[in-house]
């Protein structure tokens, strides 16, 4: 456990874990976090998915606008990460 773990997360992770309504979890995020916030996140999780298919950097700074900064950051957590990414690319792909 990370000292990023404490109780707050947990409760944190808790509600994540529980909640299972598109439109509820959205309404938690904008209550949580700043447009800009929710749009970073997502925008990574776009990259991890453009990086999991072998995306060249260039194209994925076009196709989603972020950094080559962000790009490499992501990568570093997709192949060396906690696995987040990967459990995220999951869920993703299998809701395709």
């Amino acid at each position: 456990m990370t000292a990023l773990r404490t109780e707050e997360v947990d409760d944190l992770l808790t509600v994540l874990a529980e909640l299972n309504d598109k439109d509820t979890i959205f309404a938690l995020l904008e209550d949580l976090f700043t447009v800009r916030e929710i749009r970073e996140t997502s925008q990574r999780l776009s990259v991890a998915r453009l990086l999991a298919e072998k995306t060249p950097y260039s194209t994925i700074e076009k196709k989603t606008g972020a950094s080559a900064t962000t790009i490499a950051r992501v990568s570093k957590c997709l192949n060396k990460g906690t696995g987040g990414y990967a459990a995220a690319l999951y869920v993703l792909w299998r809701a395709e």
